[in-house]
C-alpha cells in the first residue's frame, strides 16, 4: 500500500503492508522509531517496532537510507503524528552505511547540488520537485482544456530565433581535423541545439488555430547567476486570430490557473516551502490569483521610474530596457503584476509587429512582484513587407526563414503568442531562488554532472 492512501482514508485498527526508505530511526534498547517514506507524498509515517521481532537485532541497527517493507496495524499514536503503524514484520530490502550523505540534518542547498542523485529524497527537495510535477500538469490541463494543440518543436534547428547567437553547436564534424567542410557535416550545414519553438509553432497556430510548446531549450551563455542555466524548459503557447491585448488576457488567466492548481494539490508542500524557506509564499501567491494585472506602456513606465525619488543604480532612459531594480520598483508602485507593452522595436526581435509609431513594437513583458519578468511574448508581425525589410535591416538571411517569411504570404492572419520559463515560474512558485534548485540536473558552465 502506497503511504498517501494512508491519510485519504481511515485504516485505524487495520493491518496494512508498505514499504518505503528510512529518513530517521531513533534506536531504544528494546524498542525502536522509523520514519518511513515512499515519495508518493509529502507525509510520512512513523514505524514502531520492538523486540517482539523476530529480526529486531537488525532492524535496530539499520541506517538512514535503508529500505524496508513493513506490514502491521495502524494505531492512534501517542505523539504529533496523525496515527503511526505497529509493526509486526520488517523485511529488509536494501541496507545503507555510514557514508549515506543525506542524514537526517540541515544540508546547504550547496551541499546537495553535489548530490543531486540523492536529492530528491529530501523534505525541501521532494517539496520542489512535486510542485514541479504538478506545475507542468496544470500547463497540459490549462491548454488542453481550451482546445490547444501539444506541438512538438525540433530540439536540433537551423534556425535562431531570438538572433542571440548563443546556440550550442550540433556536428559530426571532428574539430581537431581542419580540412572538415561544412557541407560534409551530417545536415550538411550548421544545426544546433534550440534557443526557441516559436518559430516552429507559429506554422502550427496557422494550421490550428492554437497551439502550445512545452520542452526543453538551450542557450549557451557563459552565465552564472540564479536565473540562468544551459539547459532549460519553456512553455511557449501561439494563437491565430489573436491581438496584443488578447494575449495578455490568456497570460494572465493562464498564470492565475497554474498557481491556483498548484495551491491545490500541493497544500503540504507550499505549507512546508512557507515555514523553512519564503515566509508568506501562500499568502503571495493566493495574493496573484486575486490581483487584477495592470497593463502600461513602456514609455509611462520609464516616465514613472524617472519621477521617482529614487537615485538607481542604473539611470532609466527612453529607448532602452529595464533593469532588476527598476522591475522591483515598478511592480511595488502598482502593488500588482504589471504588463509592460509597447516596447521600443529596436531591443526587441525582428519578429514582432511593428507599431504605427515607427519605434515600438507591440511587445509585452509581465512583471511580477519578488521576481521581475515571468513571461514575455508580443503580436507577430503578419504584414509580408514589413517583415522582410526589418528582417533586411538587421541583415538577415531571409532565404534560410522562407519557410517562416512564406506563412506572411500564405493566408496571413493576426496572431501572438509568449513565452514561459518554466524554472522561473518554478522559482515564484517554491520561493527556492537558484534555478539549480528547481531543476533535476542543472546544466550550467563548467557543470554537467550528477
Amino acid at each position: 500500500m502506497e503511504i498517501k492512501e494512508l491519510y485519504k482514508n481511515s485504516y485505524l485498527n487495520k493491518n496494512v503492508c508498505v514499504h518505503g526508505w528510512i529518513r530517521s530511526h531513533r534506536r531504544q534498547s528494546h524498542f525502536g522509531f522509523i520514519d518511513l517514506t515512499d515519495g508518493t507524498c509529502f507525509k510520512t509515517i512513523q514505524v514502531v517496532y520492538d523486540e517482539g521481532l523476530d529480526n529486531f537485532n537488525l532492524i535496530n541497527k539499520l541506517l538512514v537510507g535503508s529500505s524496508v517493507e513493513v506490514e502491521g496495524m495502524i494505531v492512534e499514536s501517542s505523539g504529533k503524528q496523525e496515527f503511526e503503524l505497529k509493526a509486526t514484520r520488517v523485511l529488509v530490502l536494501g541496507t545503507s552505511d555510514e557514508t549515506y550523505p543525506i542524514q537526517p540534518k540541515r544540508h546547504s542547498r550547496e551541499f546537495l547540488r553535489d548530490v543531486a542523485y540523492l536529492r530528491p529524497r529530501t523534505s525541501l527537495f521532494q517539496a520542489v520537485f512535486r510542485i514541479r510535477s504538478v506545475a507542468s500538469m496544470a500547463i497540459h490541463t490549462y491548454f488542453q482544456e481550451r482546445g490547444y494543440v501539444y506541438f512538438h518543436a525540433p530540439i536540433i534547428t537551423a534556425n535562431d530565433c531570438e538572433g542571440a547567437g548563443e546556440m550550442f553547436r550540433v556536428t559530426t564534424l571532428d574539430p581537431r581535423n581542419t580540412k572538415s567542410r561544412e557541407e560534409d557535416d551530417f545536415f550538411g550545414k550548421m544545426t544546433g541545439l534550440t534557443v526557441s519553438g516559436q518559430l516552429e509553432a507559429e506554422t502550427f497556430a496557422t494550421a490550428f488555430s492554437k497551439c502550445y510548446t512545452f520542452g526543453p531549450t538551450f542557450r549557451a551563455e557563459n552565465s552564472n547567476t540564479k536565473i540562468h542555466a544551459s539547459e532549460f524548459w519553456m512553455i511557449e503557447p501561439e494563437v491565430a486570430f489573436c491581438d496584443l491585448d488578447g494575449i495578455m488576457d490568456i497570460e494572465e488567466e493562464c498564470l492565475k490557473f497554474i498557481v491556483s492548481y498548484v495551491l491545490d494539490k500541493c497544500p503540504d508542500e507550499i505549507e512546508f516551502l512557507d515555514k523553512f524557506v519564503e515566509k508568506g509564499l501562500k499568502n503571495k501567491l493566493e495574493k496573484l490569483v486575486q490581483s487584477e494585472f495592470v497593463r502600461v506602456t513602456h514609455e509611462e513606465v520609464i516616465r514613472i521610474l524617472k519621477e521617482a525619488s529614487i537615485d538607481f543604480e542604473f539611470t532609466p532612459e527612453y529607448g532602452e530596457d529595464i533593469a532588476k531594480e527598476h522591475e522591483k520598483y515598478i511592480t511595488e508602485y502598482f502593488g500588482c503584476p504589471v504588463f509592460i507593452k509597447d516596447w521600443p522595436r529596436d531591443i526587441k526581435a525582428f519578429y514582432m509587429k511593428q507599431n504605427d509609431d515607427g519605434k515600438t513594437v507591440r511587445a509585452v513583458d509581465l512583471e511580477v512582484p519578488g521576481v521581475g519578468e515571468l513571461i514575455g511574448g508580443s503580436e507577430r508581425e503578419a504584414d509580408y513587407d514589413k517583415l522582410v525589410n526589418r528582417m533586411n535591416e538587421l541583415g538577415m538571411n531571409i532565404e534560410e526563414l522562407d519557410w517562416y517569411v512564406n506563412l506572411r504570404k500564405f493566408g496571413t492572419v493576426p496572431h501572438s503568442g509568449f513565452g514561459i520559463g518554466f524554472e522561473r515560474l518554478l522559482i515564484y512558485l517554491t520561493g527556492v531562488d537558484n534555478i539549480r534548485d528547481v531543476i533535476p540536473y542543472p546544466r550550467t558552465p563548467k557543470s554537467c554532472d550528477f
